[in-house]
């Protein structure tokens, strides 16, 4: 298996993974999780820390994790990391919860995703980065993105990747259907998808009934909040506002019109979808480019990126779907070492530029994305187009405020039973968004939280 499609599969595994109910938990202090802030170390501290003999442990799945660690352990030689992927998607989480739970086997760095974060701020299980001077680093990385680390109250992890959602479009089936460019607005991609489906028979794209996220990152692009979180007991919970209906009954309208079709992904159906021109498009975010590389190689040549459809073309954004960071478990105990390896790895031009140019994850610091090195590059696969600098310019439109509950793998099991279901038997989608609503807050009052 080529490195492209064994990253894009690592991708694909964690994306797949959103459908375990989350277990019971207790509420936390209102300080936001982690440990007490303390002043920031001193420099022999660090100094003594870093040439001490030292083993870490550090739980990821990315591929091929090991050459970034190498080049840590080279530059601090006493440092000596084990690498263990204990597997992806919330397998990761549960073996991870279980080992904080019982004191024994945490790892001293952990990979989590933006949108677990709170999760494991709930149990105090976060180390507080911002005593190691983790805060002077907020203004290299995109600012959405660092929001999705910290906070009044801390800095929770160092970002890894991410994932700003674009439109990858195949050219030739668009313009078999008389369209010479992705459609720039949702009125024109309703339109767009009446013409693929009549010229084509193929759908635009595939809103994927087993993908809460996806809609989720749709719902962020268009400026609804369904979900806050003040850090202690309080959380919002909006899924069901006539805003949220909004964006769900446009989609219904087109999937039961069979414009859209949602098939579930990550199958051999669906696989096969994409390889075959069923799909013209993917509503994706930007590890998206990988992974048609690594898995519709016969497709070279046909594909374009493009920014999402706006609701609004005088004023593009976006919304998320995805990326990842790398967290220092409070159970820690070497936290200096454990920060500094979280950091290094993620914030110096080596490893960052490593993981952007031969794992693929996309970046999350502005020196590299600016960077013409990387931004510039054609890309072959897409017909010589600067993928990186489109999806560049994409992540500067993400609206930095969006949040997520302490609770999401609840979040996403439940809406697989209600919306999902209801995507997959093309039926009432807004319908079900009542019910999902219900069902998220009877959850967090049982949980001891007070919803507003």
């Amino acid at each position: 298996m080529n490195k492209a499609r064994r990253t894009a599969m690592a991708l694909a595994g964690t994306a797949a993974a959103f459908s375990l109910i989350a277990t019971g938990c207790s509420s936390g202090d209102g300080d936001g999780g982690g440990a007490e802030s303390a002043e920031p170390i001193a420099s022999d501290a660090f100094d003594e820390a870093m040439s001490t003999p030292t083993e870490l442990t550090f739980w990821t799945w990315v591929p091929d994790i090991e050459n970034e660690i190498a080049l840590f352990e080279e530059a601090y030689p006493a440092m000596d990391v084990t690498v263990e992927n204990v597997g992806q998607g919330l397998e990761h989480y549960q073996k991870l919860r279980s080992a904080l739970e019982s004191g024994e086997g945490a790892p001293d760095v952990a990979q989590i995703e933006y949108m677990y974060i709170p999760t494991f701020n709930l149990t105090n299980s976060l180390l507080d980065l911002s005593q190691f001077g983790a805060r002077d680093l907020g203004g290299d990385y995109v600012e959405w993105v660092w929001n999705q680390v910290a906070n009044d109250a801390g800095v929770w992890a160092i970002p890894q990747d991410t994932g700003p959602m674009g439109n990858l479009y195949r050219e030739d089936i668009l313009a078999e259907a008389g369209l010479d460019a992705a459609p720039e607005t949702y009125d024109e991609y309703a339109e767009a998808a009446q013409l693929v489906k009549d010229e084509t028979g193929s759908y635009i794209s595939n809103l994927a009934a087993n993908e809460p996220v996806q809609l989720i990152a749709l719902l962020w692009q268009a400026g609804i909040d369904p979900f806050g979180y003040d850090g202690a007991e309080t959380v919002s919970i909006d899924v069901s506002s006539a805003e949220v209906k909004e964006i769900v009954q446009y989609w219904q309208d087109l999937v039961q019109a069979d414009l859209v079709s949602t098939d579930a992904g990550w199958t051999d159906n669906w696989f096969q979808n994409i390889a075959n021109g069923n799909y013209a498009g993917w509503l994706v975010p930007a590890w998206g480019p990988i992974f048609l590389q690594g898995t519709a190689e016969g497709t070279a040549g046909k594909w374009r990126a493009a920014p999402l459809p706006q609701w609004d073309a005088a004023n593009p954004v976006s919304g998320n779907w995805g990326g990842s960071s790398n967290a220092v478990l409070a159970t820690s105990e070497n936290p200096i070492a454990a920060y500094e390896l979280a950091r290094w790895i993620n914030y110096e031009p080596e490893p960052t530029t490593m993981f952007a140019t031969e794992q693929f994850l996309y970046p999350a610091l502005t020196s590299l994305l600016e960077d013409p090195e990387y931004a510039d590059q054609p890309v072959e696969f897409f017909g010589g187009q600067e993928v990186n600098a489109e999806f560049a310019e994409i992540s500067a439109t993400v609206d930095p405020t969006f949040e997520w509950l302490p609770f999401m793998e609840y979040v996403l099991s439940s809406y697989n039973e209600t919306v999902g279901a209801a995507w997959e038997k093309k039926g009432d989608a807004v319908g079900a968004l009542d019910v999902w609503q219900q069902e998220l807050v009877d959850y967090a009052t049982e949980q001891g939280f007070t919803v507003e």
